[in-house]
Order: C-alpha cells, then sequence, then structure tokens
C-alpha cells in the first residue's frame, strides 16, 4: 500500500534513485536535490514502504500563484493513480491561490488536462538554464 506524506526531508539517494528512474538529468544533483526540496513550498511524497516511488512540488507565493515544478513517479508504480493523488494533494493545498501553474512537457500536457489545466493564451513559458547565461 502506498503512503502519502508531507515532508521536505528526503534523503539524497532516494532522491536520486527516483529522478534517475524517469531519466531527469537532475538526478545526478543528489544533493543539490535534497537542498532544493528543504528549501521547496509545499512537497508531497508517495512511499512503498521506505522506498520513495514518487513525489510532487510545489513553489508558491502563499497567496496569489504556486508552480508545480515537478511530479515523478518511478515507471516500476505508474498507472496506479499515484499522480492524480499526489496532484489531488497539492491543488487542495493551493485551493485559495488564484492560480496554479505547470510547465509541463510535451508528452504528459495530456495528463494536467485531464486534471482540469487549461492552455493560456496569454501567457507563454520562457526559461534560460544558468548553462547558457553563464
Amino acid at each position: 500500500m502506498i503512503e502519502y506524506k508531507r515532508t521536505k526531508a528526503i534523503e539524497a539517494d532516494k532522491l536520486k534513485e527516483l529522478f534517475l528512474s524517469v531519466n531527469w538529468f537532475s538526478g545526478n544533483f543528489p544533493e543539490k536535490l535534497r537542498t532544493a526540496f528543504i528549501n521547496s513550498s509545499k512537497v508531497i511524497t508517495a512511499w512503498d514502504n521506505d522506498k520513495l516511488v514518487g513525489l510532487i512540488r510545489g513553489l508558491d507565493d502563499g497567496i496569489w500563484q504556486a508552480t508545480i515544478d515537478c511530479l515523478l513517479v518511478n515507471p516500476d508504480y505508474q498507472g496506479r493513480g499515484i499522480a492524480s493523488t499526489l496532484l489531488k494533494m497539492m491543488l487542495g493545498d493551493y485551493e485559495t491561490l488564484l492560480y496554479v501553474d505547470v510547465l509541463p512537457e510535451q508528452h504528459n500536457a495530456s495528463f494536467y488536462l485531464k486534471h482540469g489545466f487549461q492552455i493560456t493564451e496569454e501567457r507563454t513559458p520562457l526559461q534560460i538554464s544558468s548553462q547558457t547565461w553563464t
């Protein structure tokens, strides 16, 4: 049975394992991930005993806007409703805010659309990597 926890203190090796399981490059920097999660506004995790199998991270200003920065589920656990549960829990935490944004990858945009997110015409997501401005 999957247990959901609101915790920011996650061991670096558990983060590394989860992030690399979905082929996210950031898994190669587990200590930076650990620090980033400690400094995040909200983190909800999914556990199978002591194995981290999923997580969602929110960054917010507490009043107006939040961004869901990442939502990951280990491929061995996908298709069990874990991502949907994590998203619903996070949206419940943010129900008093005016906006919750997400910048999905093309392959998972349909997941967010299925959960009520809409493509907005007035805003275009842009991003810069520290690798390009240094």
